[in-house]
């Protein structure tokens, strides 16, 4: 009972503090829209975004998602007209690259390059968001934001934008609460229930899978299930008491740039109407992929600098 109470405390707790981010967006994106300033930034955007298969003022969500978080760019996304297919490329693009000023501090934290992290989130954004586009032929109906009511493609008058912006906030932020409550909650009872440690040694033979050696199993849970923002604590203790190489450091936080938070981060797209399955394969596969990849090619890397180092000894023996 404790435990649910206090997932319950806590996931009120984070909706109030995500629905002071979400109002003030929501209302004031509301308001842009329906002036010449959007009109502006769309036109100016238009050639840029088109490369990926978006509209100019998608830059918007990409923009608050990637300088705050994820609900703040839910919160543009939810005062926009955008087909399925936009919607999805903007959910994968934002899945790979959001909150990137606190994420990028944790990878310091943990005595990561923020260039290389910088670099791994936003370049699998774009190329993402450009095979989509290339290969995904359908999505052209309009999307339907769960219960968030649409209202007109026009509003005028001062008042009316206002009053629209303020009721797609606030039945916005009542979905999200649906879903970052259970969160929470869940979250509390793996925590109480010390069900993280379990789940690391579960995944010993996907470590293997990985390239990384087991003492980073701790570290991947806490990114696979809290997050690199959430589970920063979590994984800066493990990295630490687990003695975790710089090697499996940058390759466990390659695969958690591509693939973290898998239940919130997947489940928090919901109230846009999108298909969560393909979105939480889409990181999955690729975060498994290219940590694979990168693994391979650091591993030869250093056997052919061993062997190289092998070789330049050999002289200097036969010469004693």
């Amino acid at each position: 009972m404790r435990t649910l109470k206090e997932g319950l405390i806590v996931g009120l707790l984070t909706t109030w503090k995500l629905g002071k981010i979400i109002f003030p967006i929501t209302l004031i994106v509301t308001m842009l829209s329906q002036t010449a300033a959007m009109d502006w930034l769309t036109r100016m955007l238009s050639p840029m975004m088109g490369w990926i298969g978006l509209p100019g003022e998608a830059a918007i969500p990409l923009v608050l998602g990637n300088v705050l978080n994820l609900y703040a760019a839910i919160g543009a996304m939810l005062t926009m007209e955008l087909t399925v297919k936009e919607v999805f490329i903007l959910a994968v693009m934002l899945s790979f690259s959001h909150n990137l000023f606190v994420e990028s501090a944790v990878a310091k934290q943990v005595g990561l390059s923020v260039t290389i992290t910088l670099a791994v989130r936003v370049g699998l954004a774009l190329l993402s968001a450009w095979i989509i586009h290339l290969v995904w032929q359908g999505g052209s109906e309009r999307a339907e934001y769960g219960f968030v009511p649409s209202g007109p493609s026009e509003v005028e008058g001062f008042l009316p934008i206002i009053f629209y912006g303020m009721e797609s906030a606030v039945i916005g932020i009542l979905q999200l609460a649906a879903i970052v409550i259970p969160i929470m909650i869940f979250i509390q009872v793996m925590k109480d229930m010390r069900w993280l440690p379990v789940f690391s040694r579960w995944m010993t033979p996907f470590t293997k899978l990985l390239g990384v050696k087991s003492n980073t199993s701790t570290t991947l849970a806490a990114g696979l299930f809290f997050g690199l923002a959430y589970g920063a604590g979590v994984m800066i203790q493990a990295a630490r008491e687990d003695g975790v190489s710089k090697k499996d450091l940058y390759l466990v936080f390659i695969f958690l740039a591509a693939c973290h938070a898998v239940i919130e981060d997947t489940l928090i797209f919901a109230p846009l109407g999108i298909p969560l399955w393909p979105l939480l394969l889409v990181r999955l596969v690729t975060a498994v992929l290219l940590t694979v990849a990168v693994a391979f090619i650091w591993n030869r890397l250093e056997k052919k600098e061993q062997e190289e180092t092998t070789e330049e000894r050999r002289p200097a023996a036969s010469d004693r």
